[in-house]
């Protein structure tokens, strides 16, 4: 078939710019094997990576260990809501300078996929819309409605809508078309998205995916890498031989281009998280951390798989694979180009038994639920189960830095400030009173109680019942904190029950009502309530019940501290600070919370651990880091297994623990001296506990068989005949200014477990520690031969042998 010639989009769609590294005119087509480049086709890498989501100072180290790591393609969204705050006004200014992050891409030498959305999910604050276009005239979110006519991921909300979602997602193809930026254009979860624009597949697998023509290239756009957190969650681990086997099970069976979601995930600093109830971290299991450190063994296990995979890109995008079944459910897909080119990929779909195939007069060993890679139709370089490279071990460790002269101040919730605050009949939903300007809004009323009321006569006290829409609740009756209650990701809606202190005469109730960022996904979700709208009700007084929903009721937006502005350095000294050393032993509640601390030398990533505290915000030197909540997670970290279909509910790590202990501080964020750091804290905690803490590499394994498949034992020219075989090594490496200061463990032979927990089989070298120690012991990095010759002799004759190496790195200052 015919290439298609392309064009773009205003604000729509997921969609591909063509950035090369120089100023040079780059043409980008397509065809039905693969996006066509300067008149190449190519099988292209990507990672998404947010550039709101880190800060402008990370993004060359990013962009480049992802070049490093294998990608072409950086791909991210474009976050409307950040950069138009208020109609009319734009901001694309630090982490929203779209510009420069697209220019250190073009740096770099890769491309971009600018996915312009403006509805983006991604579980950012209302899905990337800003709020104020809730209130545009007579709108209605993603559908066939004149003010609203933009678009991204929308299949299934298409279906919903029948003839109006066709009818919108149509016009978006055509508009976006008729652009004519000169590039391919694609719709994400979208089967009949128009021509010529692409339809791709989103999840976690993409293998059974096909175009809506034959045509048209087999793009995944999001190949979910991991999975986000939400407060009370815990944390999700995908293993990176699935991940791996996912990939190879895409490209074999056509496809041509994979995108990571997430390459690189970060932080949802300020009040960006959406869902509601998504963590502050959007680690996201990425190959690069939210710190942006690399993560093994998931990086370099992939920047194996990707270049073996290139290896076979002339084969593959030359050729259809010819299918061959090699058992019940072991398969060959091999591709053969018309100047001899040859590829093969052996796979093994069975979750539990490894498999022993044969293929081309010679047998292959195929462990269960993996894909191995022959770039020349014979020798494997690569399988996806087979980890080769280290697993890094990181810890948050202790700086020098002290947190100096911890002062707090008391959220005054006894008055309000008349000139901000208005009255009414009824509840009101929050974010049409509050433009989620905050995430607190306060409810006020009060109740008259007759001196002659049983309870305040040896009676049982009344009981409060409050319906909320989502997502938590403070009660104060009287000033004091009464109880709390919280939703869920899954169940916003919650009713707080609680017994409440009443005194004869006027009893003030004030519910503060707290957003946890506004919902990204479902159905015309911009329709979604929040606050308090009832019932809220008194029961158990002489009368039976107490409507008070429909009472006078007063709203304050926001906390007294906000309005002054106590976050900034310019603003903490408009209130009286109380000594900590008082205020520590109240644990009141609705407060404000100040020190100071100096930057830590080094440059390790920071963070803040906050496992002392509660729930509320952190601000340094006026930025907002975002929402912290030491929510305990529940769930199911029952051990994981990289066999069989991964979903969330696999490889749950952290129950028991908090969701999020840490709390990621940029380190251009601070001054050498003197950084405020003020935290609103709402349930009540002990600042004195908090600390600034480094993010380091503190050990590497390696656990490496002596038959592993590695790249040197391929060459093209010697197709077919006899090579010579390349023992594997072991590789590891401790950060820059780090060295490995000892060796916990080394076996070559037959030895058992994992990281962290290896053990001695029943085969043993007894040189292995003495190898290992004078290879590695005060280098940053080092290699060493998995082979009998390298430890003396053969442990264990006629036996499979592996090397398993535990080391520990330490600053290349350390002393024993």
């Amino acid at each position: 078939m015919g290439t298609f010639s392309f064009t773009r989009l205003f604000i729509v769609l997921c969609l591909g710019v063509c950035l090369g590294s120089q100023l040079i005119q780059c043409s980008v087509t397509y065809d039905r094997k693969a996006i066509v480049i300067n008149g190449q086709r190519r099988i292209l890498f990507s990672g998404s990576i947010h550039y709101p989501r880190s800060t402008p100072d990370m993004w060359e180290d990013l962009i480049q260990k992802a070049k490093d790591g294998g990608l072409d393609v950086i791909e991210t969204y474009v976050f409307w809501n950040v950069h138009e705050p208020s109609p009319g006004n734009y901001n694309f200014e630090g982490r929203y300078d779209l510009v420069r992050f697209i220019k250190t891409i073009q740096k770099a030498g890769l491309y971009a996929h600018l996915r312009i959305g403006p509805y983006v999910c991604a579980e950012w604050n209302f899905g990337g819309f800003p709020v104020w276009l809730k209130y545009v005239p007579d709108i209605s979110f993603r559908t066939d409605n004149e003010p609203f006519k933009i678009e991204n991921e929308y299949g299934v909300q298409s279906k919903l809508l029948g003839s109006a979602g066709y009818n919108y997602m149509s016009w978006a193809a055509k508009m976006a078309v008729e652009m004519g930026t000169g590039v391919p254009w694609v719709m994400c979860k979208e089967d009949d998205a128009p021509d010529p624009v692409i339809n791709t597949c989103n999840g976690f697998y993409c293998d059974a995916f096909t175009p809506n023509k034959p045509y048209k290239p087999t793009l995944w756009t999001e190949n979910w890498s991991g999975w986000f957190t939400e407060f009370g969650g815990p944390i999700h681990q995908r293993p990176v031989q699935d991940l791996a086997f996912a990939v190879a099970r895409f490209i074999q069976k056509g496809g041509s281009f994979v995108n990571y979601y997430m390459y690189h995930g970060g932080t949802n600093f300020g009040r960006s998280a959406g869902g509601p109830f998504i963590t502050t971290s959007y680690d996201y299991d990425a190959p690069l951390d939210e710190y942006g450190l690399i993560r093994q063994p998931k990086y370099g296990h992939l920047k194996e798989l990707h270049r073996a995979i290139k290896m076979c890109e002339k084969a593959l995008v030359s050729a259809d694979p010819i299918v061959t079944s090699m058992g019940n459910f072991q398969q060959a897909h091999v591709y053969t180009s018309e100047s001899g080119d040859c590829a093969a990929f052996l796979s093994n779909y069975d979750t539990k038994s490894p498999a022993r195939v044969m293929f081309n007069n010679m047998h292959y060993n195929l462990p269960p639920w993996s894909i191995s890679v022959l770039p020349d139709c014979r020798n494997v370089v690569f399988n996806t189960a087979k980890v080769g490279v280290q697993t890094s071990q990181m810890e948050m460790l202790p700086t020098n830095a002290d947190m100096l002269s911890w002062e707090s101040y008391d959220e005054d919730i006894s008055s309000l400030d008349d000139s901000s605050t208005f009255t009414t009949q009824g509840l009101l939903e929050q974010i049409n009173v509050t433009r989620d300007s905050s995430d607190y809004l306060w409810y006020i009323t009060s109740v008259d109680i007759g001196s002659s009321e049983s309870f305040l006569h040896g009676g049982e006290l009344p009981t409060l019942i409050v319906q909320s829409s989502g997502h938590a609740v403070h009660i104060f009756v009287n000033g004091q904190l009464s109880g709390s209650a919280f939703g869920t990701r899954q169940n916003r809606r919650f009713t707080y029950t609680g017994k409440v202190n009443l005194r004869a005469g006027t009893n003030r109730i004030a519910l503060l009502s707290v957003a946890v960022g506004l919902p990204n996904v479902g159905g015309h979700y911009e329709t979604w309530n929040t606050g308090i709208l009832g019932p809220v009700a008194l029961h158990g007084i002489d009368q039976g019940k107490w409507d008070l929903s429909w009472q006078k009721w007063t709203y304050q937006v926001g906390l007294k501290g906000e309005a002054m502005n106590l976050v900034s350095p310019n603003g903490i000294s408009s209130v009286e600070w109380m000594q900590a050393s008082l205020a520590a032993q109240r644990q009141q509640p609705l407060t404000w919370h100040k020190a100071y601390f100096n930057a830590p030398e080094g440059d390790e990533p920071l963070a803040l651990d906050m496992l002392g505290m509660g729930k509320g915000q952190i601000w340094i030197n006026g930025q907002s880091i975002g929402r912290y909540w030491t929510a305990y997670a529940s769930g199911n970290c029952n051990g994981c297994s990289y066999t069989g279909a991964y979903r969330p509910t696999k490889c749950q790590l952290g129950c028991g623990q908090p969701t999020q202990r840490w709390y990621h501080v940029p380190r251009s964020w601070l001054k050498p001296t003197q950084n405020l750091l003020v935290i609103f804290e709402e349930l009540g905690g002990d600042p004195s506990r908090i600390s600034l803490v480094k993010r380091s590499v503190t050990g590497v394994c390696a656990d490496v068989a002596e038959y592993h498949p590695t790249i040197k034992n391929w060459h093209i020219e010697s197709y077919g005949k006899p090579e010579e075989f390349h023992s594997p090594k072991v590789h590891l490496k401790c950060s820059p200014g780090q060295a490995i200061s000892s060796i916990k463990f080394a076996s070559f032979g037959t030895p058992l477990g994992t990281c962290g927990s290896y053990q001695q089989g029943s085969c043993h070298a007894s040189t292995s520690y003495a190898i290992l120690e004078k290879k590695c012991v005060g280098k940053q990095r080092c290699a060493v031969t998995i082979s009998n010759s390298n430890f003396g002799q053969d442990p264990c004759p006629n036996v499979l042998k592996r090397l398993s190496v535990e080391a520990i790195c330490a600053p290349t200052n350390w002393r024993g």
